[in-house]
């Protein structure tokens, strides 16, 4: 005789999937989940999306009734009209110049020097990059008594901190950008350096042996085997130069509010919307301005990175 089908008495029906979450659990996950994602949507986009909105109207920020739609109207007179904008605009570029030509340089230079683990490198990495962990509005009170005629240091050691030969390093127009770049230089070294540092970490070890196997000394190594290498690392370092000088705001404005040759667009921005005379529309025109500018750098960026995950 045949016995019935069926599961053998060993096996085990399976009765439904068995909740893996409470639901406990599942509030407490859309709670951590969900207020970061509504605080980052309002804002950041939807303050982003409201500026784009604002540059196309006049509004002195006074009742939403008040807004009124003037079209273009904002971006002409800062084009053309506005005598502090392409000074903003050249300062930003220099800004960048600066930043790419002086400490980027020299980060790469003390990551190459703290990456051959010489003794109390740590203690080296912390201390060069200690600016980049201050608050820039630290930095920039730091500089200030640097920078100052009577007392400050820079003064005190060339002799000019004497009646009739003092030197104004912040009121001075010819000087005071300068001045401010040398602060941000001090600082940007040490991000470069970790940057750079990082980048040498990944580094197979085996091509330094090979290339010493051939004979090349420690320059033409580096030169011809390392830096090429290298080259994820000055992308992203170029990229994030780029946004240091568009988004360089604290320093300036702790030193002289932008005034007096060192206006910059980000400065114009803030003396338009929250300074004495309020013109929301006209300084949303030119935070859309310099968003414009920034995409420019960011999406390529971005689609190149993607294509390169899509690769590997």
């Amino acid at each position: 005789m045949v016995p019935p089908s069926g599961p053998a008495p060993s096996q085990r029906v399976p009765q439904g999937h068995k909740r893996l979450l409470t639901r406990r659990d599942r509030i407490t996950l859309a709670f951590m989940a969900g207020v970061p994602t509504v605080l980052h949507v309002l804002l950041v986009w939807v303050t982003a999306l409201a500026s784009i909105a604002l540059a196309f109207t006049s509004w002195d920020g006074i009742g939403f009734d008040s807004i009124k739609w003037v079209g273009l109207d904002n971006f002409r007179q800062l084009f053309t009209d506005n005598p502090q904008f392409w000074p903003a605009v050249e300062h930003n570029v220099i800004w960048f110049v600066v930043l790419i030509a002086i400490p980027t340089p020299l980060g790469l230079f003390l990551a190459v020097q703290l990456d051959k683990n010489i003794r109390f490198s740590r203690v080296y990495q912390t201390a060069f990059f200690l600016p980049v962990v201050v608050s820039l509005a630290v930095t920039g009170f730091v500089w200030q008594l640097v920078y100052n005629p009577d007392t400050g240091l820079i003064n005190s050691l060339i002799g000019a901190n004497k009646p009739g030969h003092y030197i104004d390093w912040i009121g001075d127009p010819k000087l005071n950008l300068w001045a401010v770049l040398i602060a941000a230089s001090w600082r940007h070294t040490g991000y470069m350096m970790i940057l750079y540092l990082a980048g040498l970490k990944g580094v197979d070890p085996s091509l330094r042996e090979a290339s010493s196997l051939d004979g090349a000394n420690e320059w033409q190594t580096f030169k011809n085997v390392i830096f090429p290498t290298l080259r994820p690392t000055n992308t992203v370092v170029l990229v994030v130069t780029i946004i240091e000088a568009l988004r360089a705001f604290d320093l300036v404005f702790v030193f002289n509010k932008g005034a007096q040759g060192t206006e910059l667009l980000s400065i114009l921005i803030t003396n338009n919307i929250i300074g004495e005379s309020s013109r929301i529309g006209y300084g949303s025109a030119i935070a859309v301005v310099l968003l414009v500018i920034s995409l420019v750098v960011i999406i390529p960026y971005l689609i190149a990175t993607f294509r390169k995950e899509r690769r590997a």
